[in-house]
């Protein structure tokens, strides 16, 4: 089930004590300045995502976080192999499925890179169960996907490829704000998304890897054994959980 929009900004609400309005009538001053619903996330604001560093006093913050990466497997196979309009459709179900389920559980959907999506949960909507939310996003994100799956490879005549999905995820102290002086990007940084991405890199079509920072604030959300994994760039082998 979608939760209804917000009528204010959660991010500023949370973080400022500040009633943004979002839609209706009390929004029409604000859109004259700018200040609309963010695209990472419908239910905050522009002023999360333009005026970080005035809002948060600094150009970066350490917060605790949750990082997920989700790729779209078989999408590099598909480019060499179909017509434009097929891979249109994939990347707007895979990008349409994703969204839908960072934004249902209160996450920033910080960055689509080519065949994946970067997503933050904790800032700025924070919630003290921010790992068990984006491990249900990234299972409603598996669970939508296989719904359509059948009938988009139908679509898009996708033949014998295999197109899926993998997940990684992890979680803790995470660098956030504004990155660049020429180009400001505001992102996450560190440890925490670097092993979030390796994981997603080792997910399997369909499958969930998580750390054991997350397996451990899910408690009985995970509870498949774990496996040594070595991930490019960390020196020792990292224990994931298929979640």
């Amino acid at each position: 089930m979608t939760p209804e929009p917000a009528s204010i900004c959660l991010g500023c609400w949370q973080n400022l004590h500040m009633p943004i309005p979002l839609r209706g009538p009390l929004s029409a001053p604000f859109r004259l300045f700018g200040i609309k619903p963010s695209r990472m996330n419908p239910n905050t604001c522009t002023i999360c995502e333009m005026a970080f560093s005035k809002v948060m006093k600094a150009r970066a913050v350490t917060i605790d976080a949750t990082v997920m990466f989700a790729d779209l497997r078989g999408y590099t196979t598909l480019t060499q192999t179909i017509a434009q309009e097929g891979l249109t459709s994939l990347l707007d179900a895979f990008y349409d499925d994703c969204a839908a389920a960072i934004w249902r559980y209160d996450g920033l959907l910080n960055k689509t890179i080519g065949d994946a999506v970067f997503a933050i949960f904790n800032f700025p909507v924070k919630r003290d169960d921010h790992a068990a939310r984006a491990l249900q996003a990234a299972r409603d994100i598996q669970s939508s996907f296989r719904d359509r799956h059948d009938a988009l490879v139908r679509t898009i005549g996708a033949g014998d490829v295999e197109i899926g999905i993998g997940i990684g995820i992890d979680s803790g102290d995470t660098n956030f704000g504004e990155f660049g002086k020429s180009h400001r990007d505001l992102t996450a940084v560190g440890t925490v998304v670097n092993r979030a991405a390796r994981a997603q890199a080792m997910a399997k079509s369909g499958e969930i890897l998580v750390t054991t920072a997350v397996r451990d604030r899910t408690r009985d959300m995970v509870t498949a054994e774990g496996s040594d994994y070595a991930l490019k760039g960390f020196d020792q082998p990292v224990t994931l959980f298929p979640a």
